[in-house]
C-alpha cells in the first residue's frame, strides 16, 4: 500500500535532517550536536516536527496544488552555546532545503518561510532554548486530498 503524501513528506523532511543536515553540522567550525530520533537523553537534539494543512489561494486550487505547513522544532538544552546552535541549525534548514527544495521529489516545493528563536524564559534556569522552522510545502495534483 502506497504511503499518504503526508507520511511521505515527513519521511522526506527526517531523511533530510539525519543524512545532509548532520553533514552540514559536521562541516562547521563548532561542535554542534547531530541530529537523530529515538529516545536519546543526551549528546544529540531530537526535533520535532509537525504537519498541518494549509490554507489555499485561488490558483492553488484552480491548479489542484495542495499545500502544507511543517513545522521543524529544534530544543536545545542550555548551555553557553545554545543560541548559537540555534543559528547553527536554522542555518542548516535552510541550506538543506535550497539544495533539495522538492524533498527527493515528494513535493513540488519547500520554502522556508519563518523562523523564530525561543530563549529560555528564565536565564541559566536549565529551561533550554528553542528555534522553530516553518516550512510552506505545495504537492501537485495529490489525489489523496479532500
Amino acid at each position: 500500500m502506497k504511503d499518504f503524501i503526508e507520511q511521505q513528506i515527513i519521511s522526506a523532511v527526517r531523511e533530510l535532517l539525519i543524512g545532509k543536515l548532520n553533514l552540514l553540522l559536521g562541516d562547521m567550525k563548532f561542535q554542534i550536536p547531530l541530529v537523530e530520533f529515538g529516545n536519546y537523553n543526551g549528546g544529540v537534539v531530537v526535533p520535532v516536527i509537525a504537519l498541518s494543512s494549509c490554507e489555499h489561494s485561488e490558483k492553488e486550487r484552480i491548479i489542484r496544488l495542495d499545500a502544507y505547513s511543517l513545522t521543524i522544532t529544534f530544543n536545545v538544552p542550555e548551555t553557553e552555546d545554545s543560541e548559537l546552535f540555534c543559528y547553527a541549525y536554522a542555518s542548516a534548514v535552510c541550506k538543506v532545503l535550497a539544495l533539495n527544495p522538492t524533498l527527493g521529489g515528494v513535493a513540488d516545493r519547500a520554502t522556508v518561510c519563518g523562523k523564530k528563536y525561543v530563549p529560555p524564559k528564565v536565564a541559566n534556569s536549565g529551561m533550554g532554548w528553542q528555534v522553530v522552522i516553518t516550512l510552506r510545502i505545495t504537492v501537485e495534483g495529490n489525489i489523496n486530498a479532500c
